[in-house]
Formats: structure tokens, sequence, C-alpha cells
């Protein structure tokens, strides 16, 4: 699947959100899609999610810490696993069950690590402590090719800050989603959020292949 490198982080969301925003953010061009862990009846909402769009977005769990965590979101359909630290276990057993791995890490050995494990991609949070000449010095020592996202106090501010830097990606919580977020806000945060990315990145998209 052909998508923009922008994860929606949909921290505090509940069920009864699912449908809408999910359709407000898919409609708008943004179709990766993370419900955090820590967020109320978090599988619920996933789940309604993908029975509601299908194939038209991947959707997938933040915050996960655990194995029996990945296997809980597999098990409703979700194609994605978002970490905020790095957890071999969390890694191998999310390749073991076919989904997107993209754990958090914040130095060169976490990083290294969490590709050695089989990672699809690497999110550096919290990204406003590293900052986007933190990361220019860490890819020195990483893979030219590898994924990447920025995440945490990352926002349309500073999204061609970190693209000079060659940052894959962001994931965006708060500026486009808080909870309680009505659908016009978060409708016009998502039109926002895409015509600043397009303009600065020049319509870039990655390819989540086998998905």
């Amino acid at each position: 699947m052909k998508c923009r490198p922008i994860i929606a982080i949909l921290r505090g969301i509940t069920p009864i959100e699912a449908e809408s925003i999910s359709e407000v953010l898919i409609d708008g061009g943004i179709n990766i899609i993370e419900v955090p862990l820590n967020s109320p009846s978090p599988l619920e909402t996933i789940k309604r999610m993908i029975k509601f769009h299908g194939n038209s977005a991947i959707f997938g769990a933040g915050t996960v810490l655990s194995e029996n965590q990945v296997t809980d979101v597999y098990d409703v359909g979700a194609k994605l696993i978002v970490s905020p630290n790095t957890n071999v276990e969390v890694i191998k057993k999310t390749k073991e069950r076919g989904m997107i791995s993209l754990p958090g890490c914040f130095t060169a050995t976490e990083a290294h690590i969490a590709l050695e494990s089989g990672a699809d991609g690497l999110k550096f949070f919290p990204a406003f402590h590293l900052g986007p000449s933190g990361f220019k010095a860490l890819s020195a020592v990483l893979p030219n090719n590898m994924l990447s996202f920025a995440v945490g106090g990352v926002d349309t501010s500073n999204f061609n800050e970190w693209l000079n830097v060659n940052i894959s990606g962001f994931g965006l919580g708060s500026s486009l989603y808080k909870n309680g977020s009505n659908i016009d806000n978060v409708r016009n945060k998502t039109e926002e959020v895409i015509k600043i990315f397009d303009e600065v990145s020049n319509n870039k998209v990655i390819e989540f292949k086998n998905i």
C-alpha cells in the first residue's frame, strides 16, 4: 500500500468515535492510523475502524509493550505495531505475525538493535529532545534507506526542518487529535497537515509491501 508517511496517533479516542474520526483522516489523505493501547477500549476501537474501512488504510496500535499485546492487536485484524521503546521480543513477535513493526528508539544502539531484530522502520521518540541535528548525526551510522518517523513535539511548523535531514515522515498526536476533538476540528487540522506536508515534501509517499 502506498501512503503518505504520516501516522495519526489517536491517543484517548473512544470506540464511539472510531468510524467518524478515522473517516475524516482517511478522506483528508492520512491512511496510517494508530490507536495507543492506553486509550479507552483500544482494541474495540481498532476493530470498528477495520470493519468500517477495510483495506483503505493501515490500522494498528501504539504503546505496545509486550508479546501478548501484539497477539491481541493481531487478533482484531490490525497490521501495525508501534512501541515507545526498543523491545526485541515485541519486534520479533510482530514480524512473526506478518505485521509492520515500528519500535521507538533514541540512540544508535537502540536503532541498530531494532533493525537487526527485523523492524520495518524506526520511531525516533521523543523527537523534540533529539532534534533534526541529533537525527542527522545518528543517520551517519544508520542505513541510508531506513524508514524513519519523528514523533513527539513535531508539527507543521518544523516539517521542513526534519525533511531536510532526511526523516521519512511523522507521527502526529495532539496536533491532529485530542481527546474529545470534534469532527470539524480534526478535518481542519488534517487539511492543514496534508497541504503543508505535500508542499514541503514534494508529495512524498512510501509503500508497505505485502500489507
